[in-house]
């Protein structure tokens, strides 16, 4: 059965355990086992999940928090994907509703599928943002494709802590107006496919320094100071109609009369501030509760999704113990507090469940998603330091290029190589004699390729960074850093001729950043943080 009936009908025929059931989201794998795949069934069928939100895998980052375990590869994971969402749609008595974290696309969890820049770099464009539409646009029409109602996203957290290790390049930003005005852009592009989507992590994830998905992160700071920046754009978001807000795994004890418990579980910051301060109305879902921050609090089973709901929760994202939950909440809840919370879920699927299977086949796009990356590569390539008459003289003058945390047989290079004569080296290749290798050489291009896209080991570069600061010491650079513009606080690079931000190391980014350094493409993009003018390097 796959046609949602009326919520009037709902109401009167669903059994209160049928509603309670409503209210829990397990997470499916889509590359788990036969076994495993049966077994969520027998919990869709018997506990009458309202829901699931999908994951690459059990080795993959949502449950892999240490990441001690292989992630498998699968090229076919969307097939597996779609085909996994029929088959739990034809077992559950009521349409489920199908989540998942979309963030930069369904390539956040899914491989060989379009992926579209990090919210930080989407951060960098000025002017309107129109292209910000177009990429929740985009990313909707996959998700629709696929059979998902619901992208958990767009973050709207203002990263204003440079050591974040789970939000940073997930933001938009640490310009409370910006985050909101991109935020609502991809809200407005993802809704306009009739893709739901939740704003996170509620109240605020962006200064912090602890991963919650590891532990519970402190955030000391007054309400007054949380209501004019943090949650800033929770407000403007809810008052401009937002379909969910997602509770983050947050201890905020100006928030919660002084109390240490976390956010997600917090009466006083769910009903107290979020509902009845900030006026929210509508679906509450909680952040993970697979995650340390709260999972390690409560060992008896069903207790941590009592307390979620009771808190305020109105689904409960990864739920690891449904029946026992079910149970917990029946006992404890009052009918009232059932009924409100249905109603609010029942609305939300009415307003994005399809009367029927959409049919597979190629979604109509404006553009290409690569003809949109294109522009998005262009719209927010950023010259912190530097002018184009700099790079031209630097051009025209001889150097060698450096490649850094990449092999020199890389698209910047290539492309470059297609104009100019040019000889490339890779920094790990020639790192033992680096400086004697460029004896002779005064001027060096410098790319930039951060493996890793948040702060762990200095992004990946720990021990390639101390050359990086050689080289800016003793020769004449232009750097061109793909990745995380944190990164910069890692080197002098004050001492550089030029620094060029092209924010991902998409081919097409390189492309753009390429002509940029032939001074045949423009760089309008705008630096979306603040970086340390104090920090020195020696």
């Amino acid at each position: 059965m796959y046609r949602l009936i009326p919520y009037s009908k709902a109401s009167r025929e669903l059994s209160l355990q049928e509603k309670v059931g409503q209210f829990f989201m397990p997470a499916a794998f889509i590359n788990d086992s036969e076994e495993e795949i049966q077994i969520l069934e027998r919990v869709i069928k018997e506990q009458h999940v309202g829901g699931l939100c999908f994951f690459h895998s059990r080795a993959s980052a949502a449950t892999n928090y240490e990441g001690v375990k292989e992630i498998p590869y699968n090229a076919e994971s969307l097939t597996t994907l779609t085909t996994l969402i029929q088959r739990y749609q034809k077992i559950a008595k009521h349409p489920l509703l199908i989540s998942i974290d979309a963030e930069w696309g369904l390539a956040m969890r899914i491989e060989e599928t379009p992926q579209y820049p990090y919210a930080l770099t989407l951060g960098a464009i000025s002017g309107d943002n129109d292209l910000i539409f177009e990429v929740g646009r985009h990313i909707a029409q996959d998700c629709k494709k696929a059979g998902i109602h619901w992208n958990l996203a767009p973050v709207v957290d203002i990263n204003n802590n440079p050591a974040n290790p789970v939000i940073g390049y997930r933001s938009f930003g640490e310009r409370r107006e910006q985050v909101y005005k991109k935020a609502l852009a991809f809200i407005q592009g993802t809704q306009s496919e009739g893709i739901l989507t939740s704003i996170k992590h509620f109240p605020g994830h962006g200064d912090t320094a602890t991963d919650s998905h590891l532990g519970l992160p402190i955030i000391d700071k007054s309400k007054k100071a949380l209501l004019e920046n943090e949650l800033y754009p929770f407000q403007k978001l809810i008052q401009d109609g937002v379909d969910s807000v997602m509770a983050g795994h947050l201890c905020v004890p100006a928030l919660a009369q002084g109390k240490a418990d976390p956010s997600s579980l917090s009466k006083e910051i769910i009903k107290g501030l979020l509902r009845d301060e900030m006026g929210f109305t509508g679906v509450v879902i909680s952040d993970a509760l697979n995650m340390h921050a709260v999972s390690k609090k409560y060992p008896v089973k069903g207790e941590l999704e009592w307390v979620a709901f009771d808190a305020g929760n109105d689904v409960l994202c990864f739920a690891e113990h449904t029946e026992e939950g079910i149970t917990t909440i029946l006992e404890r809840a009052s009918t009232d507090q059932i009924e409100q919370s249905f109603k609010r879920i029942w609305a939300l699927k009415e307003k994005s469940i399809p009367k029927e299977i959409p049919k597979s086949g190629q979604a109509t796009n404006h553009l290409a998603p690569y003809e949109l990356n294109k522009k998005l590569a262009t719209e927010s390539l950023t010259c912190l330091k530097g002018k184009a008459g700099d790079i031209r003289e630097f051009l025209n003058s001889g150097f060698i290029g450096i490649s850094v945390g990449r092999n020199a047989d890389n698209p910047f290079f290539k492309s470059l190589a297609k104009s100019i004569s040019l000889d490339c080296l890779s920094l790990e290749v020639e790192a033992t004699n680096l400086l004697e290798r460029l004896e002779g050489e005064n001027r060096v291009l410098l790319p930039i390729f951060p493996p890793l896209a948040s702060p762990k080991d200095s992004f990946g570069l720990t021990q390639e960074l101390l050359q990086v600061n050689d080289l800016l010491a003793k020769k004449e650079v232009i750097l061109y850093l793909f990745g995380n513009p944190y990164l910069l606080n890692h080197i002098s690079w004050h001492k550089a001729k030029a620094v060029v931000i092209a924010y991902q190391d998409f081919p097409i980014f390189q492309e753009m950043a390429a002509l940029h350094f032939l001074t045949q493409q423009g760089a309008g993009g705008n630096l979306p943080v603040a970086l340390d003018q104090n920090i020195s390097h020696g």
